[in-house]
């Protein structure tokens, strides 16, 4: 199995690309986009944490925090769609998307209501908070539900990109960001709604990642062509729809594919690609996610690596997909 420290993030890797914080840039959207007047913002009690306190300051006539009440939010949220306004909702994904699962699921999409959830502290980089709060579950639950689109940002100019399409776009939406700054994959505008985005061209193999793990497959990638090894690199921000005519045409070209997520492996990015390949042309698939457990309690990229979920883990799914030792 190859080893190299410099496909961790930790002690080093994360230290030397530069990050920035998706939250922020959704704040300032918000911001942005509230000189519409239909635009309302709710918070459950969390509007610091999330960065929606910036539309607060700015706009406080049209935000609104409803405490300690998720559900009761959702169905806020729903009612004031229909009366016109455009709505977004935020609080921590476990939350917005566990707790208030049946609000979400009769409320805004049963109702088909105009609403967008845009939840922050997804997945393990939660950090220190521990198992009860790391997410890893929400892409599932979210895509399983009819008229939900869901997307997953890979770095902050993405995600101002994304809350300008929702907002440009009638919901419910489905936005899941993360608690850390997080690496800097764009120097430019290129988010198209439910369109793979190719960051590296390859022949070899395919990475399939979203959000966080983006920015290890352009690592991974990096290290793999010194290697001998030509890794194509997909960006998914749409989890749902998912683009099945570019993973069909990876999988044509690469004949393999390793998807990358901070998510479990089941029920989220890996799954969709996984069920695209069976359809429109089979070949080998390794998912690269949380393992089916739960995360614990400690600091945000040491559990990353802990977990797998690095450059290096890239590497090694690519590794056991070739049965190359790289």
């Amino acid at each position: 199995m190859m080893m190299s420290s410099e496909l961790n993030w930790q002690p080093d890797l994360i230290n030397k690309l530069e990050k920035k914080s998706v939250r922020e840039a959704y704040g300032n959207t918000l911001v942005s986009i509230g000189s519409d007047k239909s635009v309302v913002v709710l918070d459950a009690d969390l509007s610091t944490s999330t960065h929606t306190s910036m539309f607060q300051k700015k706009y406080p006539d049209r935000f609104f925090n409803v405490g300690i009440s998720e559900n009761n939010m959702m169905g806020v949220a729903s009612g004031l769609s229909w009366t016109g306004k455009k709505v977004f909702v935020s609080s921590f994904a476990i939350f917005a998307t566990g707790r208030a699962y049946d609000f979400v699921r009769q409320s805004v999409c049963y109702s088909d209501s105009d609403v967008r959830i845009v939840a922050t502290h997804a997945g393990l980089t939660v950090g220190e908070d521990g198992a009860t709060h790391q997410m890893l579950e929400d892409i599932g639950l979210m895509s399983g539900l009819p008229r939900m689109r869901v997307m997953v940002p890979a770095d902050a100019l993405e995600t101002e990109q994304i809350i300008r399409y929702v907002y440009d776009n009638r919901g419910p939406f489905y936005v899941r960001l993360s608690r850390e700054k997080v690496p800097v994959v764009h120097d430019s505008e290129t988010f198209r709604y439910g369109r793979a985005e190719t960051i590296v061209d390859g022949s070899d193999v395919t990475i399939i990642a979203a959000g966080i793990l983006v920015s290890a497959a352009k690592v991974a990638a990096s290290y793999l062509k010194k290697k001998g090894i030509s890794a194509r690199v997909l960006n998914m921000a749409t989890i749902k729809p998912i683009d099945r005519d570019a993973i069909e045409k990876s999988a044509r070209e690469t004949g393999r594919v390793v998807t990358a997520e901070e998510h479990s492996i089941y029920n989220g990015l890996g799954s969709r690609v996984a069920e695209v390949v069976a359809e429109r042309y089979p070949v080998p698939v390794k998912r690269l996610g949380v393992n089916d457990v739960f995360g614990e309690s400690g600091k945000s990229w040491e559990l990353m690596d802990k977990y797998g979920l690095s450059p290096m883990g890239i590497v090694n799914k690519v590794e056991e997909i070739t049965k190359v030792t790289i």
